[in-house]
């Protein structure tokens, strides 16, 4: 017998027993599905066994880990559902191409025809295997065999990324037979996998996720037309420039000229901002462009390079920071932590902003304030500022695309604009990048460079990060005028470099260990690739540094 130690609660079992089994004996007593378990502070999958003597915590699926698993288990079950259905002989090809709302975009290639009669095939399909609850079930391969398994299945991406592995052994997970490669651990089994919907858009579909907020719960499909526009034109560009894998990166590192690919893709970065700055000068009235996005989407920079396209158009750009218009510490308000709330509205002085905007609309001077971050307190140091006929002011801040943000200014005057690191990259074609991954790889790296901040500290406090990015950015994403994909499709294989000696340094028993141990096994897929040959002007360089701005 072993003893199992549940936080104050000791119990035993027999050795030899899976955990699978020891969570559903203990289901009852929480409010979410058990999918994983830490065993003695390390995460594993729940068909493993007791070995003696150990401390474990159940992972739900209102976990990061769990949710994860989640997700990829589900991408799994749909795989098969489609190749079953569809027919193997039918299919050259599926993507699981990126995010939107709260599930998956993924296209298929092949002579299948994606109509809602297909759907509710693939759904019955799905629902049958849940019901069923099949294991899924895992092995491990020599890389070789893998290799040539992926190859004989036509999965020429994974074929290719695992010809760059160094390890010797790779994971495979099937259902019933369906044999596939994940980055990551799985459920036990489809039974855990209720809940998901399936609903036709453009010309793929969308496999529907519950959230780690409400596990048991799939929202219903909200379109979001412009952001969609976007991921799919940034997927676009990675295939036409031969690089929408990280095998296929590793292959232009190895065979061609990166340095050439850099430039391209730099270049068709300055393309999008010629073409914002024109449509911002071919609007009458124009006075505030407003930039927003989420955190470390290098919002500062391009706040720069969009200058200059604004003079090269004729204009004359002002800078302004939102953050400049904080209340004092005094008067910042608490979120439900007891913390600052530097990420509400409700931190900034809006009537002050809103009065300084007008003024300067009706052409009076105004001096317009800064903020003294040491201090905690607004100062005003004489910077007035008057607008002339072909002055505009470039302003900066989350809330740029929150109406009650300007309430008081004309919407023709204004001309929004998203900015977001939306990662083209995938994996492979069934293993996607999250776009959360890049920036928090962005921000560890920026955060040690310029603040001194621990990678430790900096993945402690991304959930809050993320949670004022819900319910502050992204509700009004698609009021923007325009959208800007800070991601570079090189970036990852240059910021391995940075942030590897960062994620290193975190303590095997802190709690954000796990999350870095995640990172750097996703790392060990890119070969590097040096920074010297990254343009002064580049976004990346808001975050590894070197910048001609001042970032």
């Amino acid at each position: 017998m072993a003893y199992i130690t549940f936080g104050d609660c000791v119990k035993e079992y027999p050795v030899g027993v899976t955990y699978e089994e020891i969570a559903r004996d203990n289901q009852a007593e929480g409010d979410h599905d058990i999918v994983l378990v830490m065993v003695n502070g390390k995460l594993q999958e729940l068909h493993k066994r007791v070995k003696g003597d150990c401390e474990l915590r159940f992972i739900t699926t209102e976990d990061k880990p769990g949710m994860q698993a989640y997700e990829r288990s589900a991408t799994l079950l749909l795989l098969k559902a489609i190749y079953n259905v569809a027919g193997h002989k039918n299919i050259k090809d599926v993507t699981v191409c990126f995010s939107v709302t709260r599930g998956f975009y993924i296209e298929v290639e092949g002579n299948v025809r994606l109509d809602e009669e297909m759907l509710s095939k693939l759904r019955a399909y799905m629902r049958d295997l849940v019901s069923r609850d099949i294991p899924i079930e895992k092995r491990s391969v020599h890389t070789d065999e893998a290799v040539e398994l992926f190859g004989k299945h036509r999965m020429y991406d994974k074929e290719r990324l695992f010809s760059y592995r160094r390890v010797s052994k790779v994971n495979i997970y099937s259902i019933d037979g369906f044999e596939d490669y994940f980055y990551g651990y799985m459920v036990p089994s489809t039974g855990y996998l209720k809940y998901f919907d399936l609903c036709l858009y453009e010309k793929g579909l969308v496999l529907m996720l519950p959230s780690g907020r409400e596990p048991e719960t799939v929202q219903k499909f909200v379109p979001q037309p412009k952001l969609f526009h976007v991921l799919h034109e940034s997927e676009e560009w990675g295939r036409e420039l031969g690089v929408s894998t990280v095998g296929e990166l590793n292959d232009y590192i190895v065979h061609k000229d990166i340095s050439e690919l850099i430039l391209v893709q730099e270049a068709l970065q300055e393309k999008r901002l010629a073409e914002i700055a024109s449509a911002v000068k071919a609007r009458e009235g124009c006075k505030f462009v407003m930039i927003a996005g989420p955190s470390s989407s290098g919002k500062t920079t391009f706040s720069h390079r969009l200058s200059i396209q604004l003079k090269a158009h004729g204009m004359t750009p002002h800078p302004i920071a939102v953050d400049n218009y904080f209340l004092n510490r005094d008067q910042t308000p608490r979120d439900e932590f007891g913390e600052y709330d530097f990420e509400s509205l409700k931190s900034i002085d809006v009537e002050q902003f809103n009065q300084d905007m007008s003024e300067l609309l009706d052409g009076k001077t105004v001096q317009l304030p800064s903020f003294n971050f040491k201090l905690g307190v607004r100062e005003y140091n004489g910077d007035y500022k008057k607008l002339g006929s072909n002055d505009i002011l470039v302003i900066e801040g989350i809330h740029g695309l929150n109406p009650e943000m300007s309430y008081s200014l004309p919407e023709e005057s204004k001309f929004k604009i998203y900015i977001s690191a939306l990662t083209q990259l995938n994996i492979d074609e069934h293993n996607r990048i999250p776009t959360t991954d890049g920036r928090l790889i962005r921000r560890i790296i920026r955060d040690a460079r310029t603040r001194g901040t621990t990678a430790q500290k900096t993945i402690n406090m991304w959930p809050s990060v993320r949670r004022g990015e819900e319910r502050n950015i992204f509700p009004y994403q698609e009021q923007a005028d325009a959208m800007f994909n800070s991601a570079l499709i090189y970036e990852l294989a240059v910021l391995k470099m940075y942030a590897e000696p960062l994620l290193f340094g975190i303590p095997k028993d802190a709690p954000e260990y796990l999350e870095a141990k995640r990172l750097l096994k996703f790392f060990d897929y890119f070969l590097p690739v040096v920074s010297e040959v990254i343009p002064k002007n580049s976004i990346l360089r808001e975050f590894i540094g070197g910048s001609c701005f001042r970032v």
